[in-house]
């Protein structure tokens, strides 16, 4: 449980807890939103189709980016004026869309939009990990999962209902950002930075954590096949004669329902299983998922495909944002977490990059079977590789435990 120092009732813990897992929510909406009003955006402005991309796609660069920088300002300054912000500016950045109808200004906006999203993306692991511990950190990290599933469904829907109106109307959605960024403010204790003793920058994190490497490449290996299905599933689907933007709307959300429901149990698999048996099991249910998506033609069937991918990530996503935590120094813990961001956006650029060739050289049959083999050579890679410190959580925990106690840090 989290200490008395931080959380002055059970109702501030709980007002807490709400702000943090709907500020989780955001996290998986950044270009989501956006989806359906591609095409109107380009006939309005008259810009070409891959300038129209970049909308959705301009705040990944900008977080990827900026991400070191937002975890060094965390480790640096402390984490709720930092996230606050962070949200604040989402919100703001986010939301400009709904008043501008200039491109420059519109993609000028993304890319603010992308730092705000860096911290929130980092600062919502950050504070998950400086405010609770033990079994009620595990809960609520699979409380977290499960919400940043539901919100890959509900904000694209209500973001659908919006594009009703007008272009401009999906924009609305970020300004939840706003709201959420001033209830942080109010309700979050001040937690402030871990002793300086043992920071540093990015190349001593990972020379005196060098596991984290391992972490990293887990997430990108995430974010790699998540996006190879959500790109080449729906191709799969047209082959078999089922185009109806509805049909595949449900098809792909259905990942992300699946990995609410596994991220609710997360908390209980986590008090029975280790870390690394937890990935074992995302990358499993992963590799099954593709083959299932290679090897069948009947559609009830494919859409098992999304299901199966969506329960692995609903595993993997709070198991790997955990570990990164406990496995980085308490100084460093921002800049462990933005790593993984960079990390994770890097996965999703290059999955159609990579094996977008292979399908266009062979099939999509041959893709998902190089996805499922990738997963499964990772699979027993992880029957090798030592993930976690035994001792490492219970100090990193007693080292964010002390900090509040220190005179005069962080006021």
């Amino acid at each position: 449980m989290a200490p008395p120092t931080l959380f002055p009732s059970d109702g501030r813990r709980r007002m807490t807890m709400a702000a943090l897992l709907l500020a989780s929510t955001l996290t998986v909406m950044a270009g989501t939103v956006l989806a359906p009003v591609v095409s109107e955006i380009r006939t309005a402005l008259d810009v070409s189709g891959t300038a129209a991309g970049l909308i959705l796609t301009a705040h990944g660069l900008s977080l990827a980016v900026v991400s070191p920088v937002v975890g060094w300002t965390i480790d640096r300054w402390g984490l709720r004026t930092p996230m606050s912000a962070g949200l604040i500016l989402y919100g703001v950045a986010g939301g400009a869309g709904l008043f501008t109808d200039s491109y420059g200004m519109l993609i000028a906006s993304r890319f603010l939009f992308g730092i705000g999203a860096a911290a929130v993306f980092t600062g919502t692991t950050v504070a998950l990990m400086a405010l609770f511990q033990g079994p009620e950190r595990d809960k609520i990290a699979g409380w977290r999962s499960t919400a940043i599933g539901l919100g890959g469904v509900v904000w694209p829907l209500l973001a659908g209902g919006l594009a009703v109106l007008s272009w401009h109307g999906p924009f609305a959605v970020y300004l939840i950002g706003i709201p959420v960024g001033i209830a942080m403010l109010i309700t979050m204790p001040n937690v402030p930075p871990a002793a300086p003793g043992n920071r540093g920058g990015i190349v001593t994190l990972l020379r005196t954590t060098p596991r984290l490497l391992v972490l990293y490449a887990l997430s990108f290996l995430a974010s790699f096949l998540l996006y190879v299905l959500i790109v080449f599933l729906p191709q799969r689907f047209d082959q078999l004669g089922i185009d109806d933007p509805v049909t595949i709307a449900v098809i792909t959300a259905s990942v992300s329902l699946a990995g609410s429901v596994s991220g609710f149990f997360y908390g209980t698999m986590r008090a029975n299983l280790g870390y690394s048996a937890l990935l074992r099991m995302a990358l499993a249910l992963w590799g099954l998922g593709f083959l299932v998506g290679a090897l069948v033609s009947q559609p009830v069937l494919l859409a098992l495909s999304a299901v199966l991918f969506g329960a692995g990530s609903g595993i993997s996503v709070p198991a790997l944002a955990m570990l990164t935590g406990e496995s980085s120094p308490a100084a460093m813990r921002g800049q462990a977490m933005a790593l993984s961001g960079t990390a994770n956006f890097a996965g999703q650029f290059s999955a159609p990059v990579v094996i977008g060739p292979l399908v266009g050289a062979t099939s999509i049959t041959s893709g998902f079977l190089m996805a499922a083999a990738l997963a499964g050579l990772v699979l027993i890679a992880l029957f090798f590789v030592r993930l976690q410190g035994a001792a490492q959580e219970p100090q990193a925990a007693q080292e964010a435990l002390t900090v509040p106690s220190a005179p005069k840090a962080g006021a």
